[in-house]
């Protein structure tokens, strides 16, 4: 038996959250064509004949810009501590960029790096063989795995590959475990990501989600949730709602469907919009919103 940690590294829109829920099988991460969807660090498990693989899923690498974006970062370097290897997803389309570039010559020493080359469904040969080329000049690389993470594509030979860098042990999760997060948290990102989806423009990035009440009725099966929906600006709070209330009857009607797939249980959700002025830059405001850099620590 083989069991260890494998962090999900790689640049914004890379997809790995698309990567760790096809490999887990089930919705830890949410997923977006934004990129730095991805804020906290998520495991996932994955229990094959031989082993359990917990994955770790980090936000993408990029400079940061406020508080916020510095956590994410923090997420990232919390992620890679200790952990038995690292699976890097490269984009196909794009290839090895300036930032991949630097992470798989400097930061990846410490330990063996897994490249998944996301998206080869959607790039040529001769594209996909120039970044291979490029790929094989890393001495940190132990191999390199063409995938397509949203078709499914590959990813048993990816995981067969990461089951090789895991030390012999025992499970450190139950078998019906397949992520370390409650139900609450998910249901704050399952609202964020429909938020993320039905929105436009640079409101995405300024949205938080705070949960209120996530409760189940003593009498039936039904979840009551109540939530904030947080923004940095009043502008912003009218397009969240949108004319007559239609935008955020669209975010709650999307988040209510997954939230009940989630639950197993019916749901009553019931959403509200708070203007936060810079929350992402104050520390108080951030940790309100679930973004705690003494979580990262522990």
């Amino acid at each position: 038996m083989r069991s260890g940690f494998i962090c999900i590294a790689g640049m914004p829109n890379a997809g790995k959250s698309t990567l760790i829920n096809a490999l887990v099988g089930e919705k830890v991460a949410i997923v977006s064509w934004r990129p730095q969807t991805t804020r906290n660090k998520i495991l996932g498990v994955v229990n094959t004949d031989g082993a359990q693989v917990v994955l770790i899923d980090t936000p993408g690498i990029h400079q940061a810009k406020n508080k916020l974006g510095k956590y994410m970062m923090q997420s990232v370097a919390s992620g890679l501590k200790d952990v038995d290897g690292v699976i890097y997803v490269l984009d196909a389309a794009k290839g090895v960029r300036e930032e991949d570039d630097a992470f798989l010559s400097e930061r990846a020493e410490s330990f063996p790096v897994i490249v998944a080359l996301n998206k080869q469904d959607a790039v040529t040969q001769e594209t996909l063989f120039k970044a291979l080329d490029k790929l094989n000049g890393y001495k940190a690389v132990r191999a390199i795995v063409p995938v397509s993470a949203k078709k499914g594509e590959n990813l048993d030979v990816l995981l067969s590959e990461a089951e090789k860098l895991l030390p012999e042990g025992e499970k450190m999760y139950p078998d019906d475990m397949y992520t370390d997060r409650t139900m609450r948290f998910m249901a704050a990102e399952i609202i964020r990501e429909k938020a993320l989806y039905l929105l436009d423009k640079e409101v995405p990035y300024g949205i938080g989600v705070n949960i209120n009440k996530f409760e189940l009725r003593e009498d039936k099966p039904i979840y009551d949730i109540d939530a904030d929906v947080v923004c940095e600006k009043q502008s912003h709070k009218a397009i969240v709602i949108g004319k007559g209330g239609e935008m955020l009857k669209k975010i709650s009607t999307a988040a209510r469907q997954d939230l009940e797939e989630l639950t197993g249980c019916k749901v009553f959700l019931t959403l509200y919009v708070r203007v936060k002025a810079e929350w992402r830059d104050s520390d108080y405001l951030m940790r309100e919103l679930g973004y705690d850099v003494k979580d990262l620590k522990d």
